[in-house]
């Protein structure tokens, strides 16, 4: 196996004993929240229940990215040991995690005869999760580092992103909602059918009322975009904020709708992230047709 080694941060809103159970070294985000930074580190330095709990109340927290010292301390060891680095950073349509990540791996390639590659996921949260974990088993079937690069660019954009929002207290903090627009979003119990077109940002793709109706809305779209439709048979990932119950409810009706699947995994979705989104948010990740 080409000796190269898959990098990541930790705004793939994974787990960190997964990430450490397939070998990929990853770089936290930061999240700053009444004069004090924490880690990103899947609520190891905020527990995940209080930092909700805490957003409910009124905390407004802030993110920063990996930066470059977190690049330089994630990249340089691998490329010492005689590495290649294939790094894989949050959508540069949200983050300017990517250009970043570029920045210092240009930086190193001066330095070393051994190089660092950076793709822009153009995802986020567990769908750029998901992008990883596929890059890994490509990597452990033997796959190149050439090769898992084309195969990044040219499926990227097949890792479906589709999220509703029941609560919009943070959009409206955030300013992507007018006081106004939240506020008959709220009483009317609109929620926001959301996606990540081809450009990894977020657009409100539709709005619904109803909790349960948005949640049929996301198995909707995954009947229509998914892989093979029903007989869709590859990962699907769900991430959420503080919607455990109704997380679970979705999970039992992809599996029931989609028989051929074998497992769908549930996440919490990081500091990072829920800082933007707060909690009541379910986001659903598949494999499917070129986003548009």
């Amino acid at each position: 196996m080409e000796e190269y080694v898959i990098t990541c941060t930790s705004v793939t809103d994974l787990n960190a004993t997964i990430l450490k159970e397939r070998k990929i070294p990853y770089a936290c985000f930061k999240m700053i929240a009444n004069k004090t930074e924490y880690e990103d580190n899947f609520f190891d330095s905020y527990p995940y229940e209080k930092f909700y709990d805490d957003i409910a109340a009124g905390m407004m927290p802030t993110t920063s990215q990996v930066g470059r010292f977190g690049c330089l301390e994630l990249f340089e060891p691998i490329l010492k040991e005689g590495k290649d680095v294939l790094h894989i950073t949050l959508s540069s349509g949200i983050s300017g995690d990517y250009s970043g990540a570029k920045a210092v791996a240009e930086e190193l390639n001066e330095s070393y005869p051994n190089k660092v590659t950076v793709i822009d996921s153009l995802g986020a949260s567990s769908g750029y999760g998901m992008l990883v974990m596929l890059a890994k088993d490509n990597q452990e079937k033997g796959m190149s580092l050439e090769d898992n690069v084309s195969w990044l660019m040219e499926n990227r954009l097949r890792i479906h992103h589709w999220f509703i929002s029941t609560d919009l207290t943070s959009f409206i903090r955030g300013g992507r909602l007018s006081k106004a627009a939240g506020f008959f979003g709220s009483a009317l119990k609109i929620c926001p059918l959301m996606n990540m077109p081809e450009d990894g940002t977020l657009d409100v793709f539709e709005k619904i009322r109803t909790k349960r109706k948005a949640i049929r809305g996301l198995l909707a779209k995954m009947e229509e975009h998914a892989e093979n439709g029903k007989e869709y048979d590859g990962p699907v990932y769900i991430s959420q904020s503080r919607m455990e119950e109704d997380s679970e409810f979705l999970k039992q009706t992809i599996l029931e709708t989609f028989p051929r699947v074998r497992e769908v995994r549930i996440f919490p979705i990081g500091t990072t992230i829920g800082a933007h989104t707060g909690p009541g948010t379910i986001a659903l990740f598949f494999k499917g047709t070129i986003r548009q």
